[in-house]
């Protein structure tokens, strides 16, 4: 400051005033700038980064989730699966349940293939069959059965036509499938 002091006395009282505002507006704006504004900033990036760690968390609890319910469905399934009996075959079943619904005499054809699953002891064994002439409740009932059977097999794709001989009979195209070692 001994150097601001020839200045200053060779400036009035009005300039004076002037230059100390002058720097007292620097020296504000200095700390403005390289105090205040540096840790605002800092704390918008972190509100923002919690927010965004936030959502992460929440996709992760929820990815958590969908993984252990596929984890717990694969044990199901797979306990489901070794109670199977070893000599199950699709084809059987398919015939077997059509003789407890009462439509054996229905089947008009019945096309079995057996596809080896890449990296897996598996092999998803499908039957396309052909049904003539059922009535709505016995589609029903087969499908049914097919479904709620606890050997694991599902209906991939279903196809009903209308039949041409009477009223309210349909033709079916079923394939079904199954997984099998």
């Amino acid at each position: 400051m001994q150097w601001f002091k020839p200045i200053a006395m060779k400036l009035n009282r009005r300039e004076r005033v002037a230059v100390m505002a002058g720097v007292g507006f620097i020296c504000l704006f200095v700390v403005v700038k390289f105090a205040i504004f540096p840790f605002m900033d800092r704390k918008d990036r972190l509100r923002r980064s919690l927010t965004v760690n936030s959502r992460n968390l929440e996709e992760i609890r929820s990815l958590k989730a969908e993984y252990e319910t596929l984890i717990s469905t694969g044990e199901q399934a797979e306990k489901r699966f070794k109670k199977r009996r070893k000599s199950f075959t699709l084809l059987s079943f398919l015939v077997q349940l059509a003789g407890e619904v009462g439509i054996k005499d229905k089947m008009a054809s019945m096309k079995p293939t057996l596809t080896q699953q890449k990296d897996s002891p598996y092999k998803i064994s499908q039957v396309e069959m052909k049904l003539k002439g059922l009535s709505l409740e016995q589609i029903t009932q087969y499908l049914y059965k097919i479904e709620t059977s606890k050997n694991m097999v599902s209906i991939k794709r279903i196809s009903l036509t209308k039949s041409d001989d009477k009223q309210g009979i349909l033709n079916v195209v079923l394939q079904v499938e199954t997984l099998e070692v």
